[in-house]
């Protein structure tokens, strides 16, 4: 059935060259949220090293990738589309590409109060067993009054690369998700904590606060505390943690 899943979404991105897109995320995590039908997302995230590797202290990785909405329905949603990903390592560099996409609900979708779901894959590289991830994941989330959205979901994927220091299968985790709209002291102002479970490359608990400058273009500022600070390949910090600057435009 996974296997199954992987392939219908990996044709689906395929078969539909004019779409492109990262899946919307908290700050690291996959969200429930969903682009529009018809809208066209850009998102370039850098990952700054906060601690010294190898003398040398600068970027761990940077991320620039467009989301688009896949479907024209307000209560069945879906976004599809490709990141390039640069790691800062010239083996993996060389395959750049990868793909996501994502299928779901919004929140009272299905009856009054329904939590928002969302069921996708991301990290679809196009080398085996350097690049092909393969992330499976679904979600959950609700929005409590004043108390803001929590999100709850599951990850698994490719056990051949996905692994820890000792190249020990790590492959799977949880995926928790704090998040709030500030509109005490601003609507522009907002808030996220969200961890990703695993002794993977992935696993981390990252916190953020993002400011909308306008409708269309918001920026995350954010930290990112990794699990496994030795896992293979952990080029997304190499040995130390992260300070994250995501620029988000919507056209």
């Amino acid at each position: 059935m996974k296997r199954s899943l992987k392939i219908a979404i990996i044709l689906c991105v395929l078969g539909n060259e004019a779409l492109f897109s990262t899946p919307s995320t908290q700050i690291w995590i996959p969200s429930t949220d969903f682009q529009k039908w018809k809208t066209m997302h850009l998102g370039l995230d850098n990952y700054i090293r906060t601690a010294k590797v190898n003398g040398v202290r600068g970027a761990g990785m940077f991320d620039l990738g467009l989301t688009t909405g896949l479907l024209p329905f307000e209560k069945f949603q879906g976004e599809i589309g490709v990141d390039y990903l640069s790691m800062g390592d010239s083996n993996y560099d060389d395959y750049p590409i990868y793909f996501n996409a994502k299928i779901g609900m919004p929140e009272s979708a299905i009856f009054k109060g329904s939590p928002a779901l969302a069921l996708g894959a991301y990290n679809i590289g196009t080398k085996k067993n350097l690049t092909n991830y393969n992330i499976i994941y679904g979600a959950v989330a609700k929005t409590i009054p004043i108390l803001g959205r929590v999100t709850v979901g599951y990850y698994t994927g490719n056990k051949q690369v996905m692994v820890d220091e000792n190249l020990n299968k790590a492959n799977s985790g949880l995926l928790l998700s704090w998040d709030r709209t500030m509109s005490e002291i601003s609507d522009k102002l907002w808030l996220a904590v969200d961890y990703q479970g695993g002794n993977n490359y992935l696993g981390a608990v990252n916190f953020g606060a993002s400011w909308a400058f306008s409708k269309n273009v918001s920026v995350i500022c954010g930290y990112d505390i990794y699990n496994n600070k030795k896992a293979y390949y952990n080029t997304a910090n190499q040995n130390a943690n992260t300070f994250t600057v995501q620029v988000d435009i919507n056209f």
